[in-house]
């Protein structure tokens, strides 16, 4: 477990612990010294009820939701578009949003899933798993759904510093953009930076990776253009579970020494395939080092995939060429905010439901890890999630949302995905604007039952 104190220390963040006026950069590549910036000039925006961090899945939905109860609410995204993974990270399908019989991710989830599929005509309009994803196109659904609620987004700003008016009460984040440093300050935070910077930086304890600290395996998505479609539907089946996969001879040949047997391809549209491939070992996505390494590393993989293709299937890939590499490093693992309730892989097996549940999940395990097995769910099962897994243990305005809520490290395997993370997200944003209604702020002293009652208004679904 780690302390603010030694989180502090380690990162070099001391622009965290320390006042607006002069606050210190973080910690310099070479001697690891601080700069004292006293002539920097930081401005203060006092006027947001709920401010969210990170223009994600779980950060549209907190955004809307939060703003459809009543929130004056600003998006802080630190890229020029929404969607996170599923559009500058170029993932090129959904997770499953059924348990085998039906949908389960519903409300706000629901809407935008339903309202990607017009970005993908080739797909039946009744499929509910691993549809595809029409990176564009999905771009501006969540554009419109969360300019439609009222919400206020404000692109290229990535947060530098939080700013606490007590031990467990976060007063403003410290925002660096083309205007410079600006504090903006809220009455609740939400934290969808899929990290947990905010809430880690303010203080709260966090888990990472493993019990050695060893993270899932990361992948830079990309995609080909020019593809021979006839040839790739009617061609092999590309994908690892097929035994006769070229990409398991490509990996047996040794000339493409990046490249793994972890491979799915999409058709995403007419002549291009998108990919979800490679794995890129124990990335910390908290260093920015080597996030930069890994995605260099990643542009590297791509290139090695085509030219296995090209070699080993030239009918479908021999014209094709790289059209885009994905702008947003595929991060499996980070920081695991500790919450009032830690959600465990035996809660998962169990299928346990929970009085404070604010929606279902029924992926499965799914841990990129050398060696490990996925572990399903039969038709029909799911578990419930947790309220109190939003909740960071000791910090009285701050909710996690997304791939930063308290888990384990193999159940965070189920709720890792963009399904979830919609869901956790608008539970986040409610449950924000009630806060300031109800408690003076506390997150954790909402009224659990109302909650789950507008969110059952709104469409979801929970025991």
């Amino acid at each position: 477990m780690n302390s603010r104190r030694d989180f502090v220390k380690k990162a070099g963040l001391m622009a965290a612990a320390t006042a607006i006026p002069g606050f210190a950069t973080g910690m310099t590549p070479d001697k690891g010294r601080t700069l004292s910036l006293k002539k920097t000039k930081v401005s203060v925006d006092d006027q947001w009820d709920v401010i969210v961090i990170g223009g994600g899945p779980s950060g549209c939905t907190a955004a809307i939701s939060a703003a459809r109860e009543g929130a004056k609410t600003l998006l802080i995204e630190a890229m020029g578009q929404l969607g996170g993974m599923g559009t500058a990270g170029l993932v090129p399908a959904w997770c499953p949003f059924s348990d085998g019989e039906k949908i389960i991710y519903r409300g706000l989830a629901e809407k935008i899933f339903e309202a990607s599929k017009a970005g993908v005509p080739h797909e039946p309009k009744d499929k509910l798993n691993w549809v595809h994803i029409n990176a564009e196109y999905l771009m501006t659904i969540y554009d419109k759904m969360v300019v439609q609620s009222g919400v206020k987004v404000l692109f290229f700003s990535r947060m530098a510093a939080v700013e606490m008016s007590s031990k467990d009460t976060v007063d403003a984040v410290v925002v660096a953009n083309k205007a410079g440093l600006t504090a903006f300050k809220a009455k609740v935070f939400i934290d969808a930076t899929g990290d947990g910077d905010l809430a880690a930086w303010a203080g709260a304890s966090f888990k990472r990776g493993d019990e050695n600290g060893v993270v899932q395996s990361s992948s830079l998505c990309f995609a080909f253009a020019n593809v021979d479609t006839y040839n790739y539907l009617y061609g092999p089946y590309l994908h690892t579970s097929n035994k006769n996969s070229p990409v398991h001879a490509a990996v047996a040949s040794g000339k493409y020494p990046l490249i793994d047997s972890h491979f799915n391809t999409n058709l995403n549209g007419p002549d291009v395939v998108q990919f979800n491939a490679g794995h890129i070992v124990n990335v910390d996505s908290t260093d920015p080092w080597a996030l930069s390494e890994a995605m260099m590393t990643g542009r590297q993989i791509a290139g090695q995939y085509l030219q296995a293709m090209q070699d080993l299937q030239p009918k479908t890939f021999g014209g094709s060429y790289i059209i885009k590499t994905a702008s947003l490093l595929g991060v499996r693992d980070s920081r695991r905010i500790e919450g009032d309730y830690t959600f465990t892989v035996d809660d998962w097996m169990q299928r346990k439901s929970f009085d404070d549940e604010i929606g279902r999940n029924s992926y499965y395990i799914d841990v990129h890890k050398a060696g490990h097995k996925a572990t399903r769910y039969g038709k029909g099962e799911s578990h419930g999630i947790p309220y109190r897994c939003l909740t960071p243990k000791g910090l009285e305005n701050v909710l996690t949302a997304g791939r930063c809520i308290s888990t384990d490290e193999e159940a965070f395997g189920s709720l890792r995905v963009m399904p979830p993370c919609l869901v956790t997200g608008e539970a986040a944003g409610m449950a924000a604007q009630h806060a300031i209604k109800q408690s003076g702020n506390d997150v954790h002293k909402i009224d659990i039952q109302y909650l789950r009652k507008r969110l059952r208004e709104e469409g979801q679904y929970f025991l």
